[in-house]
């Protein structure tokens, strides 16, 4: 197969954890044609189909010097067999663009994973609302007043801007209360920005568990991200430690409850984040710590996940060649 995959910039790449890396490596093991683009890249002109300047690449075997440039040349998106949306958050207007140029794209004959319009449907803090049932007490406001009384009901709570990523700006608020107002003026900006306010969840210290769910199944190990020091956050861009646990069975109640639902709505990769027993996001633009899991277990994340690309290239496209 020739697949490209949308992205931040190569040269941005950590070989040593990187998924997208992870997943070029084994397309490329299994003898498929690796290209990549930016968002920056993709363009629409009337009269022709979506297309993008567009790199071929060989993957060397180093961690330095991870790729080759085999030629650059524009070339329409629904000439490859699929395309693998991988930007990196945060979900800004240009991003937001960038899933109408892919859905445009699909509507001329590309194949897309995750589907554009997939992508915008699951704002990665918001798409939780949807299952009540697996989450603990939250708020989304944009009201101050609210966020005190949901402080004074509930004592110790976490707030966060529904676009933040990598854990950016999350405060936790303990039941003195000290600096709430404060918090409050710096994420909502004077009631202008809408706010995500979670009871606060001791079962943190045991890890931010992220439970990867490939074509609706869960893989059998989660990433436990676990804070460090007096750190709330156990996200690994803020300094968490990943300690790499087989699923618990609750974790396999979530995975199996949300697997189904998210791959019929054209999610064929997404994380889910957990801690306790309690949903906190389901992550589909980008989802992470394939190298974690597979360094740590020896399960093949990435192998998972090319079963299930060329599976769906396959059902949605019997003619293509393996």
């Amino acid at each position: 197969m020739n697949l490209l995959f949308v992205a931040d910039p190569l040269e941005a790449f950590n070989p040593k954890k990187d998924t997208t890396f992870a997943m070029m490596r084994e397309a490329q093991r299994r003898g498929h044609s690796v290209s990549a683009c930016e968002p920056a890249h993709l363009q629409w002109k009337l009269g022709s189909k979506v297309f993008a300047r567009v790199r071929h690449i060989a993957l060397t075997g180093e961690l330095t010097n991870w790729f080759g440039e085999l030629g650059a040349e524009d070339r329409a998106l629904a000439s490859f067999d699929a395309v693998v949306m991988r930007k990196d958050p945060p979900f800004d207007s240009e991003y937001f663009y960038a899933t109408h140029l892919l859905e445009q794209a699909e509507r001329e004959g590309a194949r897309v994973y995750n589907k554009p319009r997939a992508l915008r449907d699951h704002p990665e803090k918001l798409a939780i609302l949807e299952f009540p049932s697996l989450i603990g007490p939250t708020l989304v406001t944009r009201s101050a007043v609210h966020i005190r009384q949901f402080h004074e009901e509930h004592r110790d709570i976490i707030l966060k801007p529904l676009d933040g990523m990598g854990g950016m700006g999350i405060f936790r608020v303990g039941p003195d209360g000290m600096n709430l107002g404060s918090i409050i003026e710096t994420l909502n900006r004077g009631g202008e920005e809408s706010v995500m306010v979670q009871k606060f969840l001791p079962e943190i210290v045991d890890g931010d568990k992220r439970i990867l769910i490939i074509g609706g199944a869960p893989v059998p190990y989660c990433l436990a991200r676990i804070p460090q020091g007096t750190e709330v956050r156990g996200n690994l861009a803020a300094g968490g430690k990943g300690v790499a646990r087989a699923l618990s069975p609750r974790d396999w109640e979530i995975g199996r409850a949300l697997g189904p639902v998210l791959a019929a709505r054209g999610l064929l990769l997404a994380g889910v984040d957990v801690i306790g027993d309690c949903v906190t996001e389901i992550n589909v633009t980008s989802p992470t710590c394939f190298q974690e899991i597979q360094q740590q277990t020896g399960c093949d994340v990435a192998s998972l996940f090319q079963d299930a690309l060329e599976n769906a290239v396959l059902q949605a496209s019997p003619a293509v060649a393996q």
